[in-house]
C-alpha cells in the first residue's frame, strides 16, 4: 500500500508498518480523491489506489509488484530486480503469479492481481 500511496505522490516510506505517517498519507489520499478521511484502506478507498500495471509501465506500483515477488514467490528464479520497470522478466513472474494463484493469466496486474497481492496469496 505504501508503494501505491508513492504512486499517487504521497511520499510515506516504505516501511510495511501501517504507523501514523501512512494514515496520515492514507487520508491525504482519500481526501484528494472526496472520499471520507478516515485513515482505513478500505472497500471504499482500495479501488482507487490501486494503480494498474502492465508492461512498459513504470513507478512505484510497479516496484510494489517487484517488492512482492520476492515475499510472495521466494523460489521463483530469477529474482526481479526492484527497478519500478515493468519489463520481460516482471510480465512473465506476473503470468507465473498469476496461475498460481487461479486468476485470469493477462500478465496485467489490475484489480483482481493486486487483490491476490494486498492478501499475501503465494505463489505455490
Amino acid at each position: 500500500m505504501q508503494y501505491l500511496l508513492g504512486a499517487h505522490d504521497l511520499r510515506v516510506p516504505v516501511d510495511g508498518a501501517y504507523g501514523p505517517r501512512t494514515v496520515t498519507a492514507v487520508r491525504e489520499f482519500q481526501t484528494r480523491h472526496g472520499l471520507t478521511p478516515d485513515g482505513q484502506v478500505g472497500q471504499r478507498t482500495w479501488p482507487v489506489l490501486i494503480v494498474p500495471v502492465r508492461s512498459g509501465s513504470r513507478g512505484q506500483a510497479v516496484h510494489a509488484v517487484q517488492d512482492a515477488s520476492h515475499t510472495l514467490d521466494p523460489h521463483y528464479q530469477p529474482k526481479l530486480a526492484l527497478d519500478g520497470e515493468f519489463g520481460p522478466r516482471t510480465a512473465a513472474w506476473v503470468r507465473h503469479y498469476q496461475g498460481a494463484v487461479h486468476a485470469l493469466v493477462d500478465g496485467e496486474v489490475g484489480p483482481t492481481t493486486w487483490n491476490h497481492l494486498a492478501k499475501g496469496d503465494r505463489a505455490s
